[in-house]
């Protein structure tokens, strides 16, 4: 579903990502894990074809970028520090224009079903700028899956949350991944990493360091793993 091979990306004289070798399969749920600065927001823009690669190949969904950037962005949904919400819009109103702009038909019953899933049904006619950080997160969540995508992106959507929205946040995110879709989510957070992820990929000096899954660290965890690989890498 994903394929990334030798990718390079520079901004001017600086090298954040020096030759990236990335692959997801349909249906995976990967975590990508890297201290701050090691490219993670990068990667996934260039993944959503927010960003240009400067060397190396990316395809989503069957499709190279950036050459075909509207077909992937038809199959993808994508989740990052900022909501893409209009506040003084409802929830509904929200997912009524996103639905538009993606062509859906019959968006009505869509949204309902989007609005259940990430818990805001109730809240359907509220406006955004009512909602707490959490809520607003749940609802970015629906709005990036509203199309029914093969692909969601993730970039640390924990950012700013308290734990009972956090925990709020886990349902959804499994019922996300439940559906067969195929995710990928940067976090710093190890513990929900591990507890969501079915993959785990550290970045590390603007390369994959390490990829493992659960079943290679049976005997340890996630940290001890995650620690392991950063240090190999100096």
């Amino acid at each position: 579903m994903i394929e990334v091979k030798k990718l390079v990306k520079r901004f001017g004289l600086k090298t954040i990502l020096k030759g990236v070798d990335f692959t997801v399969q349909p249906g995976e749920f990967v975590a990508l894990l890297g201290p701050n600065g090691a490219g993670k927001t990068t990667f996934l823009r260039i993944l959503a074809s927010l960003s240009r690669p400067s060397l190396g190949s990316v395809k989503v969904a069957g499709y190279p970028l950036p050459n075909e950037s509207a077909k992937v962005r038809a199959r993808l949904g994508v989740v990052s520090h900022m909501p893409l919400l209009y506040p003084d819009l409802t929830a509904e109103e929200n997912l009524e224009f996103y639905a538009r702009m993606y062509g859906i038909s019959n968006h009505q019953s869509r949204i309902t079903e989007v609005l259940q899933m990430v818990g805001l049904e109730p809240r359907r006619r509220d406006l955004v700028r009512t909602f707490s950080r959490g809520m607003q997160q749940r609802l970015a969540i629906g709005r990036a899956i509203l199309h029914d995508p093969e692909v969601v992106l993730f970039d640390e959507p924990y950012t700013g949350l308290d734990q009972d929205a956090s925990e709020m946040l886990d349902d959804v995110l499994r019922s996300v991944a439940a559906k067969g879709r195929t995710v990928v989510m940067t976090s710093h957070d190890l513990a929900r990493a591990e507890d969501l992820a079915t993959r785990f990929d550290v970045l590390s000096r603007g390369v994959i360091a390490a990829s493992g899954t659960k079943d290679d660290f049976k005997n340890s965890n996630l940290l001890d793993f995650y620690k392991r690989s950063l240090e190999n890498r100096e």
